[in-house]
């Protein structure tokens, strides 16, 4: 049952509520905020909504910059972090086209939902559920500088390996040891218990929480499978909550792909299934690893596409030092079951017909999750569309440890993109099958890939210690 106007206002007024924060999404998947007091808050403003400035949000549009925000009630809770009593609402950001406002086609959430609808227009299914991990490093401490003078940066965590003489009680991790470690070498249990607790309040069940391998303070909350719109939503708001509660208890978190050099990197593997009309589309006994001709399709048309997703899904110059070999990171364009060196495996503990699927392993939680999820179910319907028979393009199945390949056969193998700036040259030359529909309009398509070269030309310009170790004494 949608939420109404009046539900609002009866929430505002039984629970006392001070302030009504609207948050907005930017280009590159950030919340930013508004609020009003709730005295001034009425069924008008969920109507009209709240005017911003849409370039300040990384939006190039052609229309004057002047939005306006509509809040999605169904999307209303409880700020736990406000002190004040805070009622906090994700929405959508429109044009403002009297007498009617019509949706600003570049916004993330109006992406999602677009990508959505394509799909139930397309006969192929009407529902995807995905299922995002989130890894993450909690540091009791981190900082950097980047000056004329100096460049450098610092992170610490007292489990850390480093830590084992000073912290002088031995409980430290040994490198790449941590993965589901115990007490007392998970300092930080506490924390993330209440994090998936208050993950749970927002309206997102959570499957599980654990240590992962980076011995430096890396973990995974991972939540259970939910439908692919409102899991873009609910990774906004998992990423908001581990912020908050992290910063609570005095630690930090980051989502950054590789923080340490010679750990593990996070990443955020997408497990990914379609329904129509409540059955699967993607489960058939017959096939390999009980997965119907429509799954190997789908999978197909992500393999294709790959080069350009990765420009979606992983765009950071930092990405692409977490896909590298030797850290359960893909390097290679393929799929397989339980092999976790191919970009696409599928999992063989998914059973139930309704629960078989598969899971995308290159993406990481620096994308924007509205773009990053649309691109993979867009790419995947044109597997669909398509016929793209992964097993014929000899994309797999490699049911082997594609890490301990000779060279000689790692050669004959397609690798993902090495760089951000592959990637981009990627998607510029391969964005067709995003734009089916309309879905992803071209100029919010150019205006990315503007955006993040020159976001790499400037981060090319600057020296690191690594150079200095290197070149200085040449």
């Amino acid at each position: 049952m949608k939420t109404t106007a009046k539900d609002i206002m009866k929430l505002i007024k039984e629970q006392g509520i001070e302030m009504v924060d609207f948050k907005i999404v930017d280009i590159n998947g950030q919340f930013r905020h508004v609020t009003i007091p709730a005295a001034h808050f009425n069924e008008e403003t969920m109507v009209n909504g709240i005017g911003f400035d849409a370039s300040n949000y990384g939006y190039a549009v052609v229309e004057k910059s002047d939005m306006v925000y509509i809040p999605d009630l169904d999307t209303a809770i409880m700020d736990p972090f406000c002190e004040i009593p805070t009622l906090s609402m994700i929405g959508n950001a429109m044009i403002i086209d009297y007498p009617h406002n019509r949706p600003l086609a570049q916004y993330p959430r109006n992406i999602i939902a677009a990508a959505e609808q394509y799909m139930k227009d397309s006969g192929i299914a009407d529902t995807m559920l995905i299922l995002p991990e989130f890894e993450f490093y909690l540091f009791d401490s981190a900082g950097w500088t980047v000056g004329h003078d100096q460049m450098s940066s610092y992170v610490d965590a007292a489990q850390a390996h480093w830590n084992s003489l000073s912290e002088g009680s031995g409980n430290v991790v040994p490198l790449q040891k941590n993965y589901h470690i115990a007490k007392p070498f998970d300092p930080t249990y506490e924390c993330r218990s209440e994090m998936c607790m208050e993950i749970e309040k927002a309206g997102i069940p959570v499957k599980y929480h654990h240590p992962e391998v980076g011995a430096a303070g890396q973990f995974e909350i991972e939540p259970l499978l939910g439908e692919v719109g409102k899991m873009a939503d609910g990774t906004m708001m998992v990423k908001y909550i581990i912020h908050n509660v992290a910063k609570k208890h005095g630690l930090t978190a980051t989502f950054m792909p590789k923080p340490v050099y010679g750990e593990a990197g996070s990443g955020m593997h997408v497990h990914m299934l379609l329904l129509k009309d409540g059955q699967p589309v993607f489960s058939d006994d017959e096939g390999y690893s009980h997965l119907s001709k429509e799954a190997h399709w789908f999978m197909g048309g992500l393999l294709k596409h790959i080069s350009a997703v990765c420009a979606i899904t992983n765009p950071s110059t930092n990405s692409f030092k977490r896909l590298i070999p030797g850290f359960e990171a893909p390097v290679t364009v393929g799929y397989a079951t339980s092999n976790r060196s191919a970009v696409i495996r599928i999992p063989a503990y998914a059973k139930d017909p309704k629960e078989r699927r598969f899971e995308l392993r290159n993406p990481d939680a620096t994308c924007n999750p509205y773009f990053a999820y649309a691109a993979i179910l867009m790419a995947g319907l044109d597997g669909i569309k398509n016929q793209i028979d992964p097993h014929a393009n000899g994309w797999g199945p490699y049911d082997m440890n594609l890490f301990e390949l000779p060279e000689e056969e790692k050669k004959k193998l397609h690798q993902l993109p090495s760089t951000l700036e592959q990637a981009l040259s990627a998607l510029e030359a391969d964005h067709a099958f995003l734009t089916e529909g309309g879905v992803f309009p071209e100029e919010l398509i150019a205006n990315f890939i503007s955006r993040k070269r020159a976001e790499c030309a400037e981060m090319a310009k600057i020296p690191n210690p690594a150079e200095f170790e290197r070149y200085f004494n040449l």
